[in-house]
């Protein structure tokens, strides 16, 4: 098969197709959890206990596995024989094993040091809060265990190229925790009593979404027996890997712990906010760069052999996913006051926070072409067998977002919204430090400090994908192409900023979600045929189905 033909653009559909309804059932989750939580202090108690043991998923969950754990267990598939499945499977079942000790001693020690823990990564917190966080960090603990386990799952999947339950699975995640919500709604519980009931959700929701996974990932890895074979050849390969992925994404997740802490020294509510903003910053990075980077790994680890064919692999990867990047940046820019709006706004969520998160979510967006380009070269890089490059690199990525959110997030919370717009911008200049106390906690007015973390992790996407489009050019030249697919998109970019602003000149005093859908159809259109008249190739992902609908 050559390089550049289906079956990873049907991987990846499969995967943005279970991503879109995990996604989905997410965002339904979050617009209960914001009508019943806000941006109140329960609602950052409850952020924090969901960053916290998310340690464990995010050092040991899929990102990791994807680096140590696919291309090994696929290059032992691709050999095609008896022998190969068998030897995959004493490797699936080596760490599967190593990871329910890990994960095992890790979901303890979060529990019993729960409280210092939660005073060293948020000590911003006020003390009711900060006991609240304390305890449902011990409950989500538990549910991030799981989580780890199921990841274990979906390396097994996708090397098998059985990439839409994986992907679909947490949609039980989201489930258990939207049916805690609404209980808690029902029942009138108060804002504290209802974070509690949302963190057994997401206990429960861990371990609905392993058991969802396992009976496929049995079947499929033949051979499967736990065991600590520690000195078979191929798990000594993962490990090999492993170490330097860990390293990455320990590096990754301390820059999300630096800006848990850092969040927490800002104006009350900014915790949330910066969650709220993430979940939809992440939504196209999952639904279109994760999705091609999933489906092309187990693809270039079987070309890592064959540096060209691995390029135009990686060259077509970051095509498509720059081309819905770029659009969802556009859409973010003009239009995020009506996202966050249709999705958020009502009940304890105000038109206030709203604001703050459409601009945490608006500095989020300069970044997101880099970060959905980094995924491609990322996986590129663990296809060639390089994982300790993509780590150090991240080391400089985690510097420049917190050297850069630090400069900008404290001038910033002295900006606030009020009723008729923003207010105090005069006293932003020249203060670089936390507010007192009192100001922080003080209801009323919300401040847009969060806004500035955003930006840093913005600046510093751009560094990162300056850095691995370099190092992933020295084994595999040409395989980046990030400067001629960005090229190749700026009138189309441009064309929907302008669409998209005139529209929402016209409708942006109707009903919002009128409004929303008015603007998103602006930016899209325009986009895709400004696109199509420039030659981009990725332009036919969207007329191409548009066409065929037209004809039936």
């Amino acid at each position: 098969m050559n390089a550049d033909q289906p079956r990873p653009a049907s991987g990846s559909g499969a995967v943005a197709l279970g991503i879109f309804a995990s996604r989905s059932a997410g965002l339904v989750r979050e617009m209960v959890a914001s009508r019943l939580l806000g941006n109140t202090g329960a609602a950052d108690a409850f952020a924090v206990a969901m960053r916290i043991p998310n340690l464990l998923q995010n050092l040991l969950g899929e990102g990791v596995l994807s680096a140590s754990l696919v291309p090994v267990y696929s290059k032992l598939l691709g050999q095609g024989d008896d022998k190969g499945r068998h030897e995959a499977g004493r490797v699936a079942g080596a760490v599967a094993a190593s990871l329910m000790v890990v994960v095992g001693a890790g979901v303890l020690l979060i529990m019993a040091l729960a409280r210092p823990i939660t005073f060293v990564l948020a000590p911003g917190l006020s003390d009711d809060r900060f006991e609240l966080a304390v305890s449902l960090t011990r409950v989500t603990a538990l549910g991030m265990g799981f989580a780890v386990l199921s990841a274990w799952c979906l390396g097994v999947l996708n090397s098998h190229r059985r990439f839409f339950l994986s992907y679909v699975a947490p949609v039980a995640w989201n489930a258990a925790q939207i049916a805690a919500l609404v209980t808690a709604g029902l029942l009138a519980f108060e804002l504290d009593d209802t974070a509690r009931a949302m963190a057994w959700g997401v206990t429960v929701g861990g371990l609905l979404q392993l058991l969802v996974q396992l009976p496929l990932t049995l079947r499929l890895a033949r051979g499967l027996r736990l065991s600590l074979a520690w000195r078979h050849r191929g798990v000594r390969e993962v490990r090999r890997r492993f170490g330097p992925a860990v390293l990455g994404r320990g590096v990754v997740q301390l820059s999300a712990y630096l800006d848990l802490v850092l969040a927490s020294l800002l104006a009350a509510g900014a915790v949330a906010a910066l969650f709220r903003a993430q979940i939809l910053y992440t939504l196209p990075v999952s639904l279109f760069a994760m999705s091609v980077a999933a489906a092309e790994l187990p693809e270039m680890s079987r070309l890592a052999s064959d540096p060209d064919s691995l390029a135009r692999r990686a060259r077509l990867g970051v095509r498509r996913v720059v081309f819905w990047m770029a659009l969802a940046a556009a859409v973010y820019l003009v239009a995020g006051d009506l996202v966050v709006g249709v999705l958020f706004e009502g009940g304890e969520f105000t038109s206030a926070d709203t604001v703050v998160v459409w601009c945490a979510i608006g500095a989020y967006a300069v970044g997101l072409p880099a970060v959905g380009m980094s995924r491609v070269l990322q996986n590129a890089s663990y296809a060639l067998g390089d994982v300790a490059g993509p780590a150090r690199i991240a080391v400089v990525r985690v510097a420049v977002a917190v050297g850069v959110g630090t400069l900008l997030m404290f001038p910033l919370d002295r900006v606030m919204v009020g009723p008729d717009g923003l207010i105090g911008a005069a006293d932003a200049l020249g203060l670089a430090w936390a507010l007192p106390e009192a100001v922080r906690t003080a209801p009323g007015l919300v401040r847009l400090g969060a806004a500035g973390l955003a930006a840093g992790s913005a600046v510093a996407a751009w560094v990162e994908l300056a850095l691995l489009a370099r190092r992933v050019g020295r084994s595999a030249p040409g395989a980046a192409g990030t400067g001629s697919a960005l090229l190749g998109l700026a009138g189309p970019f441009g064309a929907a900023l302008a669409a998209a602003a005139a529209v929402k000149l016209l409708v942006g005093g109707g009903p919002v979600l009128l409004a929303a859908a008015a603007v998103g159809t602006a930016a899209v259109a325009a986009y895709t045929l400004v696109a199509s008249a420039c030659g981009v190739r990725e332009a036919e992902l969207i007329l191409g189905p548009v066409r065929r609908f037209t004809r039936r």
